[in-house]
C-alpha cells in the first residue's frame, strides 16, 4: 500500500482548487447571462478574448475586448424575456497558468414569456481557454460547438429586433 505524503496530497488539493475554480468560473459565465449580471459577466474574461460561435453564425472566430463583449451581449439578452445555459461534465486540462475545459451545453432561448410561445434551443459543447489571475482564472478563449438545435430559430432574430426596438 502506497503512502501519501504531504508534497503528494499538496498537489493533489492544488489540482483540486484550480479545477473547481475553473469550473466556477464557466458556471457564472452561464449564471451571469441569464440572469443579465453584466458586472458578472465582465469579472470571469481576461481584457481580450477569443470568441468563436462560427458553427452557430458562420462568421469566422474573432480576438475582442472583454468590454465589447460584454456590451454585445447585454444589447442581445435584452430582447429575450428569458433563457437558461446549462453546463455540464466538465473536462479539465490545466497546464501551469493556463486551462482548457471542455463542457457541455444546452441553452434555451424565448422572447415570449407565454407559455406557448417558440422557444430556440441549442446544444453542443464548448471549448474555452483560461489564463490564472491573482483573483482564480479568467477566460480569454471561449469556442461553441454547436451540435444540434431545436425549435425555432426565429426567435434569435426576434431577439435581436426586440433589443434595437427598446434602445
Amino acid at each position: 500500500m502506497q503512502q501519501c505524503t504531504i508534497q503528494s496530497w499538496s498537489l493533489e488539493s492544488s489540482l483540486i482548487t484550480d479545477y473547481q475554480a475553473i469550473c466556477e468560473t464557466l458556471y457564472r459565465y452561464a449564471y451571469a447571462l441569464d440572469n443579465r449580471d453584466w458586472a458578472m459577466y465582465r469579472s470571469i474574461f481576461a481584457d481580450e478574448v477569443n470568441f468563436d460561435f462560427s458553427t452557430y453564425h458562420g462568421r469566422p472566430a474573432v480576438r475582442m475586448r472583454a468590454d465589447d463583449l460584454v456590451a454585445s451581449a447585454a444589447e442581445l439578452f435584452a430582447g429575450f424575456s428569458a433563457t437558461q445555459h446549462t453546463m455540464s461534465k466538465p473536462i479539465v486540462e490545466i497546464d501551469g497558468d493556463s486551462a482548457r475545459c471542455s463542457m457541455y451545453i444546452q441553452a434555451a432561448h424565448s422572447v415570449d414569456p407565454d407559455p406557448e410561445a417558440p422557444w430556440f434551443i441549442m446544444g453542443g459543447h464548448y471549448e474555452d481557454h483560461l489564463i490564472r489571475h491573482n483573483h482564480g482564472w479568467l477566460l480569454d478563449g471561449v469556442c461553441m460547438n454547436l451540435r444540434w438545435t431545436r425549435g425555432d430559430k426565429n426567435v434569435m432574430r426576434a431577439a435581436v429586433a426586440h433589443s434595437r426596438k427598446s434602445n
